[in-house]
């Protein structure tokens, strides 16, 4: 399973400098050590439906703007648009390609929920309000003893945490530090303090879900790559090998070391479209997709979460965003423009993988265009009106 690279650290790729980074982002294996996840027994290919032309412009904040112009600007590498689960748009550009495994980013959370979501179906995980320490005892007497499981998949574990890609004296900087050789993410885990009370703020905090990865080998006995080989890529018809970036004592990059192609990435948006099941089998409980999909308290709500500090203008739930509106959008987002988006009210799944170069020189969403490219997924969708 193990590939032999010597890691020497994401810091060697210079990000949230300007620097462009589509050439990394599709070599990233060349910088990193990873664990492999082998393409399906069965691989699911999806069926071709009639090809769209995307639209010309989209509105956003007031503006008629350019989506040719946005895709470049942003460094799009692939974008693929599945209406009722058929292609009807796919189109990749610069280092992309349909078989290139592209680097998530924070995509990765939303496949690591959905591993949790199996596991407490399986029974390996009790509860969701049982505590960290519970499956992870290396953190009794961090930040995290004592939070349940379901305040660290809402973001919401209280522990002390700046996701600010302008600052490297943010906390950030120091997990990606643990990519570093001789690194660790438990220990880095171990070391996190309490700030405020559990289950009260939102503060986007990609610790939390490196501590759900420890809390998911703990609870199976096995390691993220392995258990996702089996409760996901297998059933789900991965169709090209998939991989998680590892630190030097092979604990997965959980929080946003998936690589995969774009194809296999919208298989996570249409499994939770049709609420957890795939082919007519169950793989993630409906009960709790719905969970995941669900603003379930008011410091979740759109425009209450905190990222870097700065209140983000979308919801949150179990590691998946919710922008404003009445007709259950969710996606997957990860820096740098990664998205799995889903407008369930009009079937349509979403991916767009991207490098954009602007992404974390400020924290204007001018720069990120995180929202924006919501704004652009919807002009997408409103095709199918």
């Amino acid at each position: 399973m193990e590939q032999n690279i010597e890691a020497v650290g994401l810091a060697a790729l210079g990000l949230f400098s300007g620097a462009r980074q589509y050439e990394n982002f599709s070599r990233i294996r060349s910088f990193v050590s990873t664990k492999t996840m082998q393409p399906s027994s069965v691989p699911f290919d999806f069926p071709d439906g009639e090809p769209i032309d995307l639209p010309e412009t989209y509105s956003c904040r007031g503006e008629t703007r350019s989506l040719p112009g946005l895709l470049e600007d942003t460094d799009t590498a692939a974008l693929l648009v599945l209406k009722d689960g058929a292609v009807r748009y796919e189109q990749y550009y610069l280092t992309g390609g349909r078989e290139v495994p592209w680097l998530s980013m924070s995509v990765a959370k939303s496949f690591l929920s959905a591993l949790i979501g199996i596991a407490l179906a399986e029974g390996a995980i009790a509860s969701l309000d049982d505590p960290a320490e519970r499956y992870a005892p290396f953190l009794k007497g961090s930040g995290y003893e004592g939070v349940s499981i379901r305040n660290i998949l809402q973001m919401s574990s209280g522990t002390r945490w700046r996701e600010d890609y302008v600052d490297p004296e943010s906390e950030i900087f120091g997990l990606n530090g643990a990519m570093a050789p001789g690194g660790s993410h438990d220990d880095f885990l171990a070391t996190m303090v309490r700030e405020t009370t559990p289950g009260t703020l939102c503060q986007y905090n990609s610790a939390d879900t490196q501590a759900l990865g420890a809390i998911l080998v703990g609870a199976t006995g096995r390691s993220v790559a392995d258990y996702m080989q089996e409760k996901i890529c297998e059933p789900l018809g991965m169709e090209a090998p998939s991989f998680w970036i590892q630190d030097s004592r092979g604990m997965e990059l959980a929080y946003a070391g998936l690589l995969m192609t774009a194809r296999d990435f919208a298989k996570l948006g249409e499994l939770y479209r049709k609420r957890g099941a795939w082919e007519g089998r169950n793989i993630v409980p409906a009960d709790y997709v719905d969970a995941s999909l669900t603003i379930a308290a008011p410091h979740l709500a759109v425009g209450q979460p905190l990222v870097g500090g700065y209140h983000f203008p979308l919801g949150y739930g179990y590691q998946w965003w919710f922008p404003d509106g009445d007709i259950g959008e969710f996606s997957a987002i990860g820096v740098y423009n990664q998205y799995v988006y889903v407008d369930p009210s009009r079937g349509v799944t979403i991916v767009k993988l991207s490098a954009n170069p602007r992404y974390g020189l400020s924290h204007d969403d001018e720069d990120n265009k995180d929202a924006e490219n919501i704004q652009a997924f919807r002009s997408i969708c409103s095709l199918f009106d």
